[in-house]
């Protein structure tokens, strides 16, 4: 069995955030949220890390991060580009600016990864528990088994909403630790009443459980999975743009496309940390002071690195 490798998604534009949210600091020692995830998935026994970045972002990108963490893990890139693992013959639309999506981000990294691997947002902050989870189920895994098995870590919707706007979950339906059904909701937002989704950008909004079990992109997944990417891209390239040019292949909804035709099961575990993420700008006083709280009850130390 190959170490697990855990891929961290860092090539965002950061759109709603304003600025390169990735190296912004919120720990006292100046650490970003990736430090924190480099950091748990250490302690969990992850002894390699791939970074998915833009590739203008290299340079910055090692001197803040890469470089410091070296001593600990092991440090690899992969780069995510509009021009990148595209069909032959397939040009970028004029006025294409947003990346592809998850699932194209996962084919950019298929060169670097030869054993299962974990995926996650850079800028989420999921909770040391998740990734002892994960790191076990990953070396535990078999690889070749079909339909191909996978697993992800769920999360209560109502730890995971914001104060500052709106947000993307993948809403789960479970039984017995598995995954039935996953439909990612793109307008997800917190109200006086509880959680809300709305499916025409905000004029109606329906109520959705706070203890609703929601996808937060902490997957974990063999190497089976990139040939039905490839499979699929070009399709989604040829219809998926139709209705909207800056649409994006996006994980959960390939992971149930792969449910629903029968091809894989999925593993749920489940955590109760609390989620913690900058989506946006004004999220990023109550990361620091959620930071600040675990520190002060030991839960990690003052500066991460030594």
């Amino acid at each position: 069995m190959k170490e697990p490798t855990l891929v961290i998604l860092a090539a965002g534009l950061s759109s709603r955030y304003g600025s390169l949210k990735q190296i912004d600091p919120i720990g006292p020692g100046g650490e970003f949220i990736i430090d924190y995830s480099v950091y748990d998935a250490c302690r969990a026994g992850f002894k390699r890390v791939l970074f998915l970045i833009a590739p203008e972002m290299r340079a910055d990108f090692e001197d803040a991060i890469g470089a410091r963490v070296r001593g600990s893990i092991e440090v690899d890139y992969a780069y995510q580009s509009l021009d990148r693992c595209l069909p032959e013959s397939y040009t970028v639309p004029e006025g294409r600016v947003r990346p592809w999506g998850t699932a194209h981000a996962l084919i950019c990294c298929r060169e670097r990864l030869d054993g299962p691997f974990a995926m996650i947002n850079a800028d989420d902050f999921y909770g040391a528990r998740a990734y002892a989870k994960m790191y076990e189920w990953l070396c535990n895994v078999d690889a070749q088994a079909r339909p191909m098995r996978f697993s992800m870590v769920g999360y209560n919707l109502g730890n995971t909403v914001t104060d500052a706007g709106r947000v993307c979950r993948g809403a789960c339906r479970t039984s017995g630790g598995k995954l039935e059904f996953i439909e990612e909701l793109t307008y997800v937002v917190k109200t006086p009443d509880g959680p809300a989704f709305s499916t025409d950008n905000g004029a109606t909004l329906r109520p959705l459980s706070e203890d609703t079990t929601v996808s937060m992109n902490f997957w974990g997944f063999t190497p089976a999975l990139f040939d039905e990417i490839e499979r699929r891209f070009p399709a989604f390239l040829a219809n998926g743009l139709n209705d909207n040019p800056q649409a994006e292949m996006l994980v959960p909804n390939l992971v149930g496309e792969l449910l629903r035709e029968g091809l894989c099961t999925v593993d749920v575990m489940r955590s109760d940390d609390v989620w913690h993420g900058m989506t946006y700008r004004e999220d990023k006083p109550e990361v620091m002071a959620a930071v600040r709280a675990l520190i002060a009850e030991g839960k990690y130390p003052e500066k991460l690195w030594k």
